[in-house]
């Protein structure tokens, strides 16, 4: 049979490549910027460097356009290779390449501007929601374009990883960013309260699983034996992995709403799903490692193996510890504190970083046609990023288990023994240990960055690889004992159709009664809509992202219950567009800051938010100094409240064009408060909304049991 000639598109692997570099030391620069920020506070410099508005900047930096273009990189090279054919167009390639760019950028200018929808790991506003969805579209026309003229007539297992990819990322997005925009640059979630609390968890979740997860999967399934020089373990254990895998895991976000508001079947749900994932995630590990039978000697000697061996174990690490995560008695330790944390960058930098490293290393001298400049320098990155990972990890589990006990912990006399500043003050050792883990970490990035240089101007792209394959043959002869998932690999279309009938299972499930039937959510008479100005003031509680630091969520633990009061019910969040329960606690719980106990006086937020430190000795807070001199923008008041009208919050018809009115005389009301405090500020200040959403926090429901201690 003749063979035909072809080339393969490298120009557009390195693109990716390189934009996974840059984006990879700026993501990691900003995380421990972040990190820092904790134990320094005196570093929140200015309003759109402060803790707040950086973290969500890092978290998208590292996920979206680190491990984004890390993605592409290894997809657009791998899969040329199994298709034996070149990307289906080159334009669509340049699109997709800058386009993702483009949103990586609006995404650096937006967050620390403080245009986020406050929803974690969605921060992004319409616009580049939509421009995502977008290039998305482009990069999987792209993709099933070269499938389709693809030489090679079975789908190799990496192939099925980028299909569920994919689709899955798809509808995720595309279901969470449900949003009404009131303007250019702001929208609220369709969703509220605890639907919406329900989506963004299984977006949330489903991202770490089908962006972080799935396509990482692939990689490994294609560059691990390609630098072992070994054949996959286990076919068989590829198809468990696969559909075992994408099928449960979509199940599995409600396990971060565990003990919440949430109703009790869907966590449950959560639960089950979480635990059975063990199965299908260690299944895959096992198959990766034992992928390098009879190569072990050379794992001592190879340190592209060695970053593999470690992103693998490192990935057997993390889907171990989530599903313990996700049992009832171990997640009522973890949840809201460092551990979290830690487990989350177990599979960032263990994971996603170890592999990318690899990947990177093996790669880019086999499309310059070279020798890498330094194994021994690429050696000392290997030891950096794996102690930068463990002094990183280790610290910050520590930190998690401690900051656990203490917030539970009771005198003899039946009191809570700590408050919870000192909860806070007590974890700065282990902050600054985080932050030197990172700084190596960091370091060890950097090493790469100047290796690869010194690697690329030595030679010269290989831009168009030649290369050679019989062509596809149409008519395909079953082979006698072929097994039978050969079928589904022959047809992509027909995989990715089952693909996303698998991953579709879950969500409804989970969904659609929450959705639809009202008991999930029972009313509560005393809960109203927000005030024009409490409205305003949540708008920027959520600018600023408070949401990073503090939760709305009173668990129903003696410990959180005497600590903040009574515990929250589903019918308080009603309203909420977007919901605020939080992740993770380095500030106290603010459900109740309005009401019982934990109420202050307007003049206390008032010299709180202008310097936290003077109201809350030894408080990692920031000041908020412009909320004091900046004017509230009320031209978009009658806009958000005809958006919440729309959105279901029962304002009366016409409401809109009160609206103002009533905005003016609360805030005049809180500005007398404060004179009487001797504190003289204009009502027309931000400080004054804000202070309205604090003091209303918790007030619409009866406070039964109130704080033994001050937070």
């Amino acid at each position: 049979m003749q063979l035909e000639k072809f080339y393969y598109d490298n120009r557009i692997v390195k693109n990716f490549a390189y934009a996974t570099i840059l984006w990879g030391a700026v993501g990691m620069l900003a995380g421990l910027w972040v990190a820092l920020q904790l134990v320094f506070p005196s570093l929140n410099i200015t309003q759109y460097g402060s803790f707040g508005r950086l973290r969500p900047l890092h978290t998208n930096a590292v996920i979206f356009a680190f491990v984004g273009n890390g993605i592409f990189m290894g997809v657009y090279y791998s899969l040329q290779r199994l298709c034996k054919a070149r990307m289906f167009s080159d334009v669509l390639s340049q699109i997709h390449f800058w386009g993702w760019q483009a949103i990586i950028v609006a995404a650096a200018i937006t967050l620390p501007l403080g245009l986020t929808t406050g929803k974690e790991y969605a921060e992004l506003e319409w616009p580049i929601d939509i421009a995502i969805a977008l290039i998305w579209v482009v990069f999987g026309w792209n993709m099933f374009g070269t499938i389709l003229k693809r030489r090679e007539k079975h789908l190799y297992v990496a192939i099925w990883f980028y299909i569920a990819t994919f689709v899955t990322v798809a509808v995720l997005h595309i279901v969470n960013s449900f949003e009404l925009p009131i303007s250019l640059f702001k929208s609220y979630s369709w969703y509220a309260g605890v639907q919406d609390a329900l989506v963004q968890w299984w977006y949330g979740h489903n991202a770490v699983a089908f962006f972080l997860t799935t396509p990482y999967l692939g990689l490994m399934y294609y560059f691990m034996p390609k630098a072992a020089n070994r054949p996959v373990y286990s076919y068989r254990l590829s198809i468990i992995h696969f559909w075992s895998l994408i099928f449960l895991y979509i199940w599995a976000g409600p396990h971060h709403l565990l003990y919440t508001a949430l109703p009790n079947w869907a966590q449950s749900l959560g639960i089950v799903f979480s635990f059975m994932l063990i199965f299908p995630s260690w299944g895959g590990m096992i198959n990766g490692l034992l992928t390098l039978r009879g190569a072990w000697d050379r794992v001592r000697d190879d340190v592209i193996l060695k970053f593999m061996v470690v992103a693998v174990t490192s990935y057997g690490m993390a889907t171990f510890e989530g599903p313990l995560l996700s049992l009832k008695n171990i997640n009522a330790v973890a949840h809201f504190t460092d551990w979290i944390v830690a487990h989350v960058h177990i599979g960032a930098l263990g994971w996603n970083g170890m592999l990318t490293f690899g990947i990177i290393y093996w790669m880019i001298p086999k499309i310059f046609n070279t020798q890498l400049y330094s194994k021994k320098m690429a050696n000392r990155h290997f030891w950096l990023g794996t102690l930068g990972m463990l002094f990183w990890a280790i610290p910050m589990y520590w930190a998690g288990f401690t900051q656990s006990e203490m917030w539970k912990e009771f005198t003899e006399a039946g009191q809570l023994k700590y408050s919870f500043l000192y909860t806070v003050t007590y974890l700065k050792p282990f902050y600054a240990m985080r932050s030197l883990g990172g700084t190596l970490y960091l370091a060890g990035v950097l090493l790469m960055v100047y290796n690869i240089i010194k690697t690329v101007r030595a030679a010269k792209l290989v831009a168009n690889e030649e290369a050679e394959a019989a062509p596809l043959q149409k008519e395909y002869v079953k082979h006698s004992g072929e097994h039978w998932h050969r079928v589904i690999e022959r047809k992509p279309v027909r995989m990715l159709i089952i693909s996303l009938v698998v991953i579709l299972i879950g969500g409804i499930i989970e969904m659609v009664p929450t959705f639809l039937i009202k008991s999930n959510v029972p009313t509560i008479s005393s809960v109203k809509p927000y005030t024009p100005l409490e409205l305003h003031g949540r708008d920027i509680y959520i600018r600023e992202g408070c949401y990073v630091c503090h939760s709305q969520m009173i668990r129903p633990f003696r410990s959180e219950t005497e600590r903040y009061g009574e515990y929250s019910k589903a019918g308080e969040f009603v309203y909420d567009h977007p919901f605020q329960w939080g992740s993770k606690r380095t500030g106290p719980d603010l459900a109740r800051e309005g009401a019982g106990n934990l109420k202050k006086s307007d003049g206390w937020h008032f010299r709180h938010f202008r310097e936290p430190s003077s109201m809350s000795e030894g408080s990692i807070m920031p000041p908020y100094l412009h909320l004091l001199t900046d004017d509230l923008d009320v031209t978009t008041t009658e806009a958000k409240i005809n958006a919440m009208r729309t959105l279901g919050v029962p304002y009366e018809k016409g409401y809109e064009k009160e609206a103002v009115a009533d905005l003016v005389t609360q805030s005049q009301k809180i500005t007398g408060n404060l004179l009487s405090d001797s504190i003289r500020v204009s009502p027309k200040k931000e400080v004054i909304a804000l202070i309205a959403y604090m003091q209303r926090l918790g007030t619409d429901i009866s406070n039964n049991k109130t704080p033994v201690v001050n937070q």
